[in-house]
């Protein structure tokens, strides 16, 4: 079943975070904020939505690196029901589609929360000061790719906020499937 997150709060904060990649190694947002916004992402290996656009996910997250914005990919699947999702599996991803951001585990699930993460794929967008300027779409895309000159949503919106420090006031809502959360 296909969700769709909220639309932007626009100006809440980033929530800290410290998590492991695959092989361990700690990172948390102040290192991975950029001079000019950061970009959230919440993914997964196994998702249609997510695996629809992880090539064009891997281009727009260079090309923003580009213009100083930080970018990190987030899984928080729980793994004994999506074993895919597991820290190994995920570095063989990265490498895969070459990745040039880290890609991390939630165990807990408490970051996800934190960030109020629904689904994969679910982008928050945060201007330098870790304000919240963007919550949408990467693009038209759903379970298959949209045609490949389709209108880039994200990237023309972190564009935006790295020249501005504001993203647009309109925004379409990603949709993908929701977060695989533990039983509580």
């Amino acid at each position: 079943m296909a969700v769709r997150p909220p639309v932007c709060d626009f100006g809440a904060r980033a929530p800290d975070f410290t998590l492991p990649d695959p092989d361990g190694r700690l990172h948390s947002l102040a290192e991975i904020a950029g001079s000019r916004g950061t970009l959230v992402m919440f993914i997964c290996n196994h998702c249609p939505y997510v695996q629809a656009i992880i090539d064009r996910i891997t281009r727009d997250a260079r090309d923003l690196q580009a213009l100083g914005i930080g970018v990190v990919a987030i899984s928080a699947n729980d793994i004994s029901e999506y074993p895919q999702d597991a820290p190994q599996h995920m570095k063989a991803e990265a490498l895969k589609h070459g990745f040039t951001f880290p890609y991390l585990y939630d165990e807990t699930q408490d970051v996800a929360r934190a960030y109020g993460a629904e689904c994969t794929p679910d982008f928050f967008g945060y201007n330098a000061d870790l304000e919240l300027q963007y919550r949408g779409r990467l693009d038209a895309s759903g379970r298959a790719a949209a045609a490949p000159d389709v209108r880039r949503d994200l990237f023309e919106a972190m564009a935006l906020v790295a020249q501005t420090g504001q993203g647009p006031r309109e925004q379409i809502a990603s949709m993908g499937c929701s977060i695989k959360w533990k039983a509580s």
